[in-house]
């Protein structure tokens, strides 16, 4: 929901920082891979429960996420570039939402299981709308540039980046947050779903000739 608004004031600082990099040789791909060991380093310290430390792994993370796609603005969008961006998105999303579980047990499983859960309809409408508006070719209005079909929603990356940042934060009301924050995943995953069923329809059954 905020992502679109958040870019058009970051982009700018982004470009800037990505053109030094490029002329320094920097791949994006490079970048991507890093963002992720940055973003793996957190999962680790939140799951010990050095929540502030993580956090600021985290941060890291999604900041070399961001360089990343400006880089890739500038280098060339590659369907490499937009696989690994996602996959490897995704992958630190959940393992922070499995990092919470770990850290207390007894406090956490339960509603990080339900995150996960919420999460896993957020991913699944998001990359199998993207499959198939790649199929149909349908051109995405709002991110012509991204690789994929960006279909938004109410939790997009920065609310989730906003998420995990209260989490670390108080750690002591996460069970509180994941069921807000899911619930919102949940509101997401149903709007995808309306969105898809416009979208994706033949022809004949839109009313079209």
């Amino acid at each position: 929901m905020l992502d679109a608004p958040l870019r058009r004031r970051l982009d700018p600082y982004l470009d800037a920082v990505a053109l030094r990099l490029h002329g320094r040789g920097v791949r994006a791909n490079g970048i991507t891979w890093l963002g992720f060991l940055f973003g793996l380093g957190a999962v680790v310290l939140v799951a010990q429960g050095l929540y502030l430390c993580g956090l600021a792994l985290f941060l890291i993370n999604r900041l070399l996420d961001g360089i990343d796609g400006a880089l890739a603005r500038i280098q060339g969008i590659s369907e490499l570039g937009g696989f690994l961006d996602i996959v490897l998105d995704f992958l630190v999303y959940a393992g922070l939402a499995f990092a919470f579980a770990l850290a207390d047990p007894h406090t956490n499983a339960l509603y990080a299981a339900f995150l996960l859960f919420a999460f896993m309809g957020t991913a699944s409408s998001f990359l199998a709308f993207a499959a198939a508006a790649a199929r149909k070719r349908i051109p995405d209005p709002r991110y012509r540039h991204k690789s994929i079909y960006y279909l938004g929603g109410l939790t997009e990356g920065t609310e989730t980046i906003a998420f995990f940042l209260l989490a670390c934060l108080w750690p002591e009301a996460f069970p509180v947050l994941a069921v807000a924050f899911g619930l919102m995943c949940w509101l997401t995953t149903a709007g995808r779903i309306r969105a898809a069923v416009v979208l994706l329809q033949e022809p004949r059954r839109r009313g079209l000739p």
